[in-house]
């Protein structure tokens, strides 16, 4: 038997096929952990979430989404990561971690960058700034996000 490939998994699930998802999860695990990871390495010490609760989270959304055309591994990759990015955000919102005029400071966009390996990022608005970002220029937003919250390469960025 040929072993399955991510794109045609991919593929197979966008058009409709809820088991190919199953059969893609332990192919792409190791590589989401590793995502995951890149994530919870720039939250504040004494997270509470841990990089397979994240990973698991995100395959919940994942597995929610109906009708998704999946373009290739990539593309599933970028999607993942701006999942794991809305749930980090979700989770630092439920914890109350930057509650306006609560002690929590602003993060400028470029300061967040800038500063991405001391791991105390206002998540809330980073998140407000990249939707902003978005809204001016989707591909420089998705740049920024792929490179600090999924913590991808130039070259891996380039690709998507």
């Amino acid at each position: 038997m040929v072993p399955e490939t991510v794109t045609q998994l991919l593929a197979d699930w966008g058009a409709g096929d809820r088991e190919a998802l199953q059969r893609l999860m332990p192919i792409v695990y190791d590589e989401l952990r590793k995502l995951a990871k890149a994530y919870l390495q720039r939250q504040p010490p004494g997270s509470t979430l841990q990089s397979t609760a994240l990973v698991h989270e995100a395959y919940l959304r994942l597995a929610g989404k109906k009708e998704v055309q999946w373009h290739d591994r990539e593309h599933f990759f970028a999607v993942s990561a701006r999942i794991m990015r809305f749930i980090l955000v979700d989770h630092a919102r439920s914890r109350g971690s930057a509650k306006r005029g609560g002690g929590a400071y602003t993060l400028a966009l470029d300061e967040a960058v800038l500063n991405s390996g001391q791991g105390d990022v206002d998540l809330i608005a980073l998140d407000e700034a990249l939707s902003r970002l978005g809204a001016h220029d989707p591909r420089l937003s998705q740049v920024v996000e792929l490179r600090f919250f999924g913590g991808l390469s130039i070259e891996e960025t380039s690709r998507f």
